[in-house]
């Protein structure tokens, strides 16, 4: 979501994200991301929550054959392209910098009868929702998002819009900040939410979400 560029000095330890290719193996397949993190920054390098997070869905953990998916802050797209492989119509997101991008890696890693089910849309969250119908979507996929306060009202606006009374949630992040579990005591606002994973080795937490009923909220 957020296209900031990192100083190249403050990489020290971050070398694999200057590669221009990151290489996973997911739903029997070979995927090679594309990354450029000299022109996008964060936005374009394959962050370790969505290396879990495609690890949680290729675990079974949620059914996505036939549901409708969408990617928020989708980046390389590593996220939504597992979700498609693994059966979903997949809706993968992100700011209009980073869609040509986007693209690029959806079509080098999701054969054609598979890239037909999957869309890629720009999103910038709380503003161009009207493109999308209230609701619309049975799972609703973050990895890493939740980063930047002064993205937090938005996240969740757009967030409460895309989901239905029976959607899902799923967010993998790893909490660095105060405000990250701040973000997450908003969310319960909203949201019941329950942390479902956490991959001890990469520090990278799963939280799970669905709109809360009216009858809750009594």
């Amino acid at each position: 979501m957020a296209l900031v560029p990192y100083d190249e000095a403050s990489g020290l330890g971050l070398r694999r994200f200057h590669k221009p290719l990151a290489t996973f193996s997911f739903a029997n397949r070979t995927i090679r991301v594309r990354q450029d993190w000299r022109q996008l920054g964060v936005a374009a390098v394959v962050w370790d929550a969505a290396v879990v997070l495609s690890t949680y869905l290729e675990m079974g953990a949620v059914e996505l054959r036939g549901c409708t998916a969408v990617e928020l802050g989708a980046g390389t797209g590593l996220v939504g392209i597992v979700a498609a492989l693994l059966g979903a119509h997949v809706t993968v997101t992100d700011r209009k910098v980073a869609l040509e991008f986007l693209q690029s890696n959806i079509q080098a890693n999701l054969p054609p009868h598979i890239q037909t089910n999957t869309v890629v849309k720009e999103l910038t969250w709380g503003q161009n929702l009207e493109s999308f119908s209230p609701g619309e979507f049975d799972l609703i996929l973050g990895a890493d998002i939740i980063y930047l306060e002064e993205t937090f009202k938005d996240l969740l606006q757009t967030l409460g819009y895309l989901c239905g009374d029976h959607s899902v949630i799923l967010l993998a992040c790893r909490i660095r900040y105060e405000r990250d579990n701040n973000f997450l005591a908003m969310m319960e606002r909203q949201f019941t939410v329950s942390k479902v994973h956490y991959d001890p080795e990469k520090d990278v937490h799963i939280y799970k979400a669905q709109k809360r009923s009216q009858r809750e909220d009594l």
